[in-house]
C-alpha cells in the first residue's frame, strides 16, 4: 500500500500546473521599475545551467541518480515555477520533471542508495553528513512543488519523516542536522549547519495541510526552533536573513526586537545603489588570498529583498534592492552575478557560474514574489 501511495504521490508531483505563489502580506508594490527584466532569459539561463548539472559526471551518483547542490539545483528548484505564469507554461520544464523523479526515486529508494559522499580521512564522517544535508534538501524541493497544488502528498512526508529521523536530538546541537562540510562558504562550511537548518524550517513553514501543526512533529519543532534561537547571536549575516525568510512561515524564530534590529543591520549594509553584496553579510577568506568582492550581487540583494518581502517589512529598502535586480540582469545571459567566497574563479567556466547561478534563483524569487 505505502508503494502504490507513493507512486501517486510522484504521478501528482509529474503533473504540477501552474504554481501558487501568491502575494504574501509583505510584498512591495510592483511600479515600472521592476517590470524592466527579461523573464525568458532568466528561464533560459537557469534551464541551460540545470542541464548542465544533470549531465555533469561529477554530479552524479547511484541508481541513476545527481547530487542536488546548493548552489545550482536547489536555486533552480525553489525558483523556475515562479516563472512560469509569467512565461505562459501550464506545466514543468523538462528539466524540472529530471529534477523531481531524482528526488522521488532518492526517497523512495532511502534505504537503497548511497548517501551523496562516502567517508574519506579527511571527511570521517561525511557519509552520515551528506545523508542529513540530502534529507533536508528534499524535504525543501517536495514540499515547494506540494504547495504550488496546497496538498502534501505521501512522498513528501516520507521526506519529512527521513528528515526528522536524522534531526539531533541531545547535546549543544540538538535540533540541527550534521551537514557536510568542504570548507566552501557559505553552503558547505562550518557556519552551514546553521544555514541548514533554516532550511529545513523554510520546508516545514511552507508544507501544505496545515503540516507545521501535525502533533508529531511538535517535538521536533520544539528542537529546531530551540537551535534556531540558542545559536542565532553566533551568525553570521547570511544566515540571519534566512531566518528572517523563515520566520515569515514558521512562527518562534524571532521576536520583535531581533526582527527590527536585523532589519535595520540590512538597511545600513544597502549600498548606495541599491543592491547588497555577500561580503558584507560575513566574515569571508578566500582561500588563495585573493580580495573579495566588494560590489552588489544578485545572490545578496535577491535573498534579502525577498526576505524583507516576505517577513512583511514593506520598506524602502525592498524597493531599492528591487530596483537594483531590474537593472542588473545580463543581457548576454540573463542571469545576475555573484562571485565565489572561496577564491577567484573564472566567471566564463561551469564552476565559475556556481554563485550566479544561485544568484540568479534569488533574483527571481524576489522579483516574481513583487508581483
Amino acid at each position: 500500500m505505502k508503494t502504490a501511495r507513493l507512486l501517486l504521490s510522484i504521478l501528482a508531483l509529474s503533473n504540477l500546473a501552474a504554481p501558487c505563489f501568491g502575494a504574501s502580506a509583505g510584498n512591495v508594490e510592483k511600479t515600472a521599475s521592476t517590470t524592466n527584466w527579461n523573464q525568458a532569459a532568466a528561464a533560459h539561463y537557469l534551464d541551460s545551467r540545470e542541464i548542465w548539472w544533470q549531465s555533469w559526471n561529477a554530479a552524479k551518483r547511484d541508481h541513476t541518480t545527481v547530487c542536488v547542490s546548493c548552489h545550482t539545483v536547489l536555486p533552480y528548484a525553489l525558483s523556475r515555477s515562479s516563472l512560469r505564469n509569467s512565461l505562459g507554461e501550464d506545466t514543468p520544464t523538462e528539466q524540472e520533471h529530471v529534477l523531481l523523479n531524482n528526488v522521488l526515486r532518492r526517497v523512495t529508494m532511502w534505504n537503497e542508495v548511497k548517501p551523496f559522499y562516502p567517508n574519506s580521512k579527511s571527511g570521517p564522517t561525511l557519509a552520515t553528513d551528506s545523508r542529513a544535508t540530502e534529507s533536508v534538501l528534499n524535504a525543501l524541493i517536495l514540499s515547494t512543488y506540494d504547495a504550488q497544488k496546497n496538498h502534501l502528498t505521501d512522498i513528501t512526508r516520507s521526506a519529512f519523516d527521513n528528515m526528522w529521523a536524522l534531526q539531533i536530538k541531545s547535546g549543544e546541537r540538538a535540533g540541527g542536522w550534521n551537514w557536510q562540510n568542504f570548507h566552501l562558504a557559505p553552503w558547505e562550511s562550518g557556519e552551514s549547519q546553521y544555514n541548514g537548518s533554516v532550511l529545513a524550517a523554510i520546508a516545514v513553514g511552507r508544507a501544505p495541510d496545515n503540516y507545521r501543526n501535525s502533533p508529531k512533529i511538535q517535538e521536533n519543532l520544539r528542537l529546531l526552533r530551540g537551535f534556531l534561537r540558542r545559536e542565532y547571536g553566533e551568525q553570521p549575516l547570511l544566515n540571519k536573513v534566512y531566518v528572517l525568510w523563515a520566520s515569515a512561515k514558521l512562527p518562534g524564530l524571532l521576536n520583535g526586537r531581533e526582527r527590527s534590529a536585523l532589519v535595520a543591520e540590512l538597511a545600513a549594509k544597502q549600498h548606495p545603489d541599491g543592491g547588497w553584496s555577500v561580503n558584507d553579510l560575513g566574515t569571508w577568506k578566500r582561500r588563495d588570498d585573493t580580495p573579495e568582492e566588494t560590489k552588489s550581487d544578485g545572490l545578496a540583494t535577491g535573498l534579502t529583498v525577498l526576505a524583507l518581502e516576505q517577513s512583511g517589512a514593506g520598506r524602502p529598502e525592498a524597493k531599492r534592492g528591487l530596483a537594483w535586480l531590474a537593472q542588473n540582469q545580463s543581457q548576454e545571459d540573463g542571469n545576475w552575478s555573484a562571485w565565489s567566497l572561496n577564491k577567484k574563479r573564472d566567471p566564463s567556466t561551469d564552476i565559475g557560474r556556481f554563485m550566479s547561478d544561485a544568484a540568479t534563483g534569488f533574483a527571481v524569487l524576489a522579483l516574481e514574489n513583487s508581483h
